[in-house]
C-alpha cells in the first residue's frame, strides 16, 4: 500500500494531537504477512484522534499509527464509505447478530452497535487493544454488552464463532492474495442461508482485489455491486449464500 494513502476525513472534526511513530517491534509469528512492518510505509503522521459523524452519532476514533499496528491503525476510506452507505440506506441492525472482520479501529462494528446490533468485532490479537479503546470511547456503558471484541484468525479459529450471523461486515479486508482463500473459508462458516455480507473494498489492481470478487467469491456466494464510489475507486458488495439463490 502506498505511503500516500491517507484516511479520508468525512464529517470531520479532528483533534490536535499528532501520533508519533512507534519503533518497530518484533511481530508475533505468522502476523508479518498481514501487518506489514516497513516503517517507510507508515512514515506520514496522522492525527491520533478523529471524530466522524454518521446516522446521528459522533464517533471519536483513536488511531495508533506506527510500525506496530501497520495497516490496522488507520480508518481507511472503505470503512467510511461503508458507514456512509449504512446512513444513506437507513440500515437497521436492531436486534440482529452482526460480526465485523478485520476491524482495525472498529469503526464499522461500533456504528452497527449504535444502530442496535448485537455485534462481535474481530481482528488479529495485535489490533484488539485499539478496538477495545474505541468501543469504550463510543458505546454507552448500558450497551457495552452488545459490543464484544474478539480475536479471529481467518481459516484457523473461525469455527469457534457462531454460524448464520444476520450481517457480516468487512471494510478494506481484501488486499492480500495469500489470505483470500482463508477469508472465503471463514465467510462460508459464518454465513447462513439468511445472512447478508457487506464488503467494502478499494479496488487495487496491484493487489488483485477484483480477482477475489470476480473469480473466487462467486464459487460459493451470490454477490451484487451495491454501491460504487468512482472518485475513491471503492466498491461495496452485497453478498449472500448461494443457498438463497
Amino acid at each position: 500500500m502506498a505511503a500516500s494513502r491517507q484516511p479520508l476525513f468525512c464529517h470531520v472534526e479532528f483533534g490536535g494531537a499528532v501520533a508519533a511513530l512507534e519503533p518497530p517491534e518484533a511481530a508475533p509469528e505468522g502476523l508479518e504477512a498481514v501487518f506489514p512492518r516497513e516503517v517507510g510505509l507508515f512514515a506520514d503522521a496522522f492525527p491520533e484522534e478523529t471524530r466522524y459523524g454518521f446516522c446521528g452519532h459522533v464517533l471519536t476514533i483513536a488511531q495508533h499509527h506506527g510500525a506496530r499496528l501497520g495497516v490496522a491503525a488507520p480508518v481507511w476510506e472503505a470503512a467510511l464509505t461503508l458507514c456512509q452507505y449504512f446512513e444513506k440506506q437507513k440500515l437497521n441492525f436492531w436486534g440482529k447478530k452482526v460480526i465485523e472482520l478485520g476491524a482495525g479501529t472498529g469503526i464499522v462494528g461500533i456504528l452497527a452497535t449504535l444502530l442496535g446490533g448485537d455485534v462481535t468485532i474481530t481482528d488479529l490479537p495485535l489490533a484488539l487493544e485499539q478496538i477495545q479503546e474505541n468501543v469504550h470511547r463510543n458505546v454507552p456503558a448500558a450497551h457495552l454488552a452488545r459490543a464484544r471484541v474478539c480475536a479471529l484468525s481467518w481459516g484457523l479459529d473461525h469455527e469457534e464463532f457462531l454460524k448464520d450471523y444476520d450481517f457480516i461486515l468487512g471494510a478494506d479486508i481484501v488486499y492480500l492474495k495469500d489470505t483470500y482463500s482463508l477469508l472465503i473459508r471463514t465467510l462460508r462458516h459464518l454465513c447462513g442461508p439468511h445472512s447478508t455480507i457487506y464488503l467494502s473494498s478499494k479496488m487495487r489492481q496491484e493487489h488483485s482485489t477484483s480477482l477475489f470478487y470476480e473469480a473466487l467469491l462467486p464459487l460459493h456466494f451470490t454477490s451484487e455491486l451495491a454501491y460504487r464510489d468512482e472518485n475513491e475507486n471503492i466498491n461495496i458488495y452485497r453478498i449472500t449464500s448461494k443457498q438463497n439463490s
